[in-house]
């Protein structure tokens, strides 16, 4: 398969119609249709249900979709790496969720630094989501994720830490003079909605709740007593008086993985690894 007959059938199936899918990609509709019926001809299957109202994936398009997907973000990630090399990108660049493993991220790049042969790392702090996304294309050399939150699948990854989480309220809320609270015991609390993150396509459920992207601004909303939130107990570090938290005795446990591609070969990245591990 060629790498453009992929692109072509992934929008297709993203899209679910031909006629989107072409003005997705830039190029008419008939030749579109001819190079998807030309990749299910050499493969000898049948990727998509066609009838006059709709497309849908069959069983082995859904199959390609997914693999097809990561075949590209390889192909795009090789590019921006080997771009990054041409240009002198000798150092790494971690992604990290912004807010999230503060403490653990900043003993990790003192250790780092006072490694023989140590090399700029580029801290990017991300939205909810991102940093796996970055990883993926290329545009990072490795990642802090966080276990069930963020999809570890393709990645090689060490575990670095696991958590238990808190409530995070408004100071003063009634809930506040509790010593341990459970799951129940957030849900539909008056006039404290849940808050809704974005999807992986970057739209956000349909709810109550306010629109949040990031762990700063969700702090802020719950100090201003229009939200709570469950988080790590890590973030006991960015909480001000203003907000108050109790331990949720039920709530799953977070771990903070760091991961990288299978493929690398960096002997600084190695480094970083070996270096969180001890940590």
């Amino acid at each position: 398969m060629e790498t453009r007959e992929l692109r072509y059938f992934v929008a297709v199936a993203q899209e679910l119609h031909f006629g989107r899918a072409a003005q997705r990609l830039g190029i008419a509709q008939p030749p579109l249709s001819r190079a998807i019926a030309q990749l299910e001809r050499r493969l000898g299957v049948t990727l998509l249900e066609r009838t006059s109202r709709a497309v849908a994936l069959t069983e082995a398009g859904q199959v390609l979709l997914r693999e097809g997907r990561a075949a590209l973000d390889a192909v795009d990630a090789a590019d921006r790496r080997t771009r990054r090399a041409a240009t002198g990108g000798a150092g790494l660049v971690l992604v990290t969720k912004a807010g999230a493993s503060s403490e653990l991220l900043a003993k990790l790049l003192d250790a780092y630094a006072a490694e023989p042969g140590a090399v700029a790392v580029d801290v990017q702090l991300c939205g909810i989501g991102e940093q796996e996304r970055l990883l993926r294309d290329g545009r990072a050399d490795v990642a802090l994720l966080h276990h069930p939150y963020d999809s570890m699948s393709g990645f090689d990854t060490e575990l670095l830490t696991t958590e238990g989480q808190l409530a995070l309220l408004p100071a003063g809320h009634p809930l506040t003079t509790r010593d341990s609270l459970r799951m129940a015991d957030l849900r539909d609390v008056p006039d404290l909605p849940m808050p809704r993150w974005p999807r992986r396509d970057g739209t956000y459920p349909d709810g109550p709740g306010p629109e949040v992207r990031d762990n700063t601004q969700l702090l802020q909303l719950i100090a201003l007593g229009r939200t709570l939130a469950v988080l790590p107990e890590s973030v006991r570090s960015h909480v001000h008086d203003r907000i108050a938290t109790v331990p949720v005795t039920d709530a799953p446990t977070v771990t903070t993985m760091i991961a990288w591609p299978p493929h690398s070969r960096s002997r600084a990245l190695a480094t970083l690894v070996r270096t969180a591990s001890r940590l």
